[in-house]
């Protein structure tokens, strides 16, 4: 009788020359196709000779496609595709396509941009423009949001933590807007080495709903996002300038945030952007000044508040009495003097009956 061993060794060679025979059939068969094709290509079509060449053109080829994806991506930030993929869509960017979510948007803004651009040639505008971007790219990504618009000076950040809460988002959006400052502040450093005068900038930061999708036409579609808090993180940027303030927020990103959340802010006004009815609360974040100018600026938190509360309850008296208050106690914040022209340009106002107080600004 046979042993096992014996007859593993038989099944072992019989099989390896089954392989073997298969592998020159093959073989054989790959060299005639070779030769038909060489017979019928165009003369003008390069034939494969070995298999580093069939690699290296494959090779060549994916990165052909991986730069192209790279490139595409800077029109088209990959946050967009993998937002849609997020919400159970494909990702194929298709026209039309619309999604609806809950996210921050940060707006910021160069200050006296228009001056500063009168002053510059072309193309040393367009380095300064770069220059500026490329800074403020990192604080936006490294605090996990994207940049969906370059409008002009100005950016237009979303923030859409992956897999986060709605509290990870607004906390994300308002670190960024602290970092932002401080990348300013060390731009304005190599500026001043470099001889060229600082720059300021305004953020405004909202949180709430907006439609994200693709607009356009058969031959040219652009990814966007629209919606009432879109306008609102707009509009808070443009009051930077009002009230001396590098970054307002909402009251409804600081909810979002979470009162746990350690960040110094004060209440600025209650008004009521264009292009809106509803009237907001908003607030000044302190957290990126110094020590000195954060107690300066909440010392008169207080007064603010209140006379704030009088004059939607037209108190006019009362207003005045604490904005002057909050004047004595400090005399170099603008912020006292606002309230008081406000009160003094309403109390002499005929108001409606529904009027609630809040400061309209049409800009």
């Amino acid at each position: 009788m046979v042993s096992l061993s014996v007859f593993f060794t038989i099944v072992a060679v019989i099989y390896a020359c089954i392989i073997t025979v298969v592998y020159i059939k093959n073989r054989r068969q790959n060299h005639e196709l070779l030769d038909i094709i060489a017979h019928t290509s165009p003369r003008n079509t390069p034939i494969l000779e070995s298999d580093q060449e069939r690699e290296a053109s494959y090779l060549e080829k994916a990165n052909e496609a991986m730069q192209l994806s790279q490139n595409f991506q800077k029109f088209v930030p990959r946050q967009f595709v993998e937002h849609f993929a997020k919400h159970g869509s494909s990702a194929t960017l298709e026209l039309g396509h619309a999604d609806e979510d809950e996210v921050a948007i940060l707006f910021c803004d160069i200050r006296g941009f228009t001056g500063l651009s009168e002053r510059l040639k072309p193309q040393e505008l367009m380095r300064f423009l770069n220059s500026y971007f490329l800074r403020m790219n990192d604080p936006i990504h490294q605090n996990r949001g994207f940049i969906d618009k370059f409008i002009g000076d100005a950016i237009m950040a979303l923030f859409d933590h992956p897999g986060g809460s709605n509290q990870d988002k607004a906390r994300d959006a308002l670190k960024a807007a602290i970092d932002l400052r401080k990348a300013l502040e060390m731009y304005n450093s190599h500026r001043d080495n470099c001889e060229y005068v600082p720059i300021n900038m305004g953020i405004g930061i909202h949180y709430g709903p907006v439609i994200i999708g693709t607009v356009g036409s058969d031959d040219r579609m652009d990814t966007t996002v629209i919606g009432d808090s879109v306008n609102i993180a707009y509009r808070l940027e443009s009051l930077t300038p009002k009230y001396n303030a590098d970054i307002i927020v909402s009251a409804q990103l600081l909810e979002t945030v979470g009162a746990d959340y350690p960040i110094k802010t004060r209440l600025l006004d209650w008004v009521r952007v264009k292009g809106r009815r509803k009237a907001i609360e908003v607030y000044e974040v302190l957290e990126h000044l110094s020590e000195q100018e954060q107690r300066e600026r909440l010392a008169v938190q207080t007064q603010i508040a209140a006379g704030l509360a009088c004059r939607i309850r037209q108190e006019w008296d009362e207003a005045l009495a604490h904005f002057m208050k909050a004047q004595e106690i400090s005399p170099n914040d603008m912020l006292p003097k606002h309230h008081i022209d406000v009160c003094l340009q309403y109390r002499g106002t005929k108001l409606e009956k529904d009027w609630d107080g809040a400061l309209n600004i049409n800009r």
